[in-house]
């Protein structure tokens, strides 16, 4: 089964899209919202493709399986709440105050960075199921 790559990203709403598919968007408010709203939004799409005659993307003409990314500011969006940013902070090495610029899009985080935030939020994951 092929893999469909939809972006994930954060501006007041999380937004989905996908490179593959052009015209196809999706917004929600919460990240289970986006990736319902994005496969209904699909399902369309490709319908009205396939009524005007349109040629469906390679990915799309067997049977594929959605794979929702987030970018960095979407990933510390949805973990608001859940990880404090000194929490982060203190398994990551990056300061708190440079993780809000990258919560906000204040900054531009380079591939580096990205890695670290993972990593910590993947490390603090393992601690907790460590322990239960």
């Amino acid at each position: 089964m092929r893999k469909l790559k939809v972006q994930v990203s954060w501006m007041d709403n999380y937004g989905a899209c996908s490179e593959e598919v052009m015209g196809c968007v999706a917004t929600h408010k919460t990240l289970d919202g986006v990736k319902k709203a994005y496969t209904e939004s699909l399902e369309w799409h490709l319908n009205a493709m396939r009524t005007d005659g349109d040629e469906i993307p390679e990915v799309l003409q067997e049977p594929y399986e959605l794979k929702f990314e987030l970018n960095t500011q979407a990933l510390l969006h949805y973990f608001e709440g859940v990880l404090t940013r000194s929490t982060l902070s203190r398994v990551t090495g990056i300061n708190e105050r440079q993780l809000g610029h990258y919560a906000t899009g204040h900054r531009t985080l380079r591939p580096a960075q990205r890695q670290k935030i993972i990593e910590g939020i993947l490390k603090i994951g393992n601690e907790f199921t460590s322990v239960v």
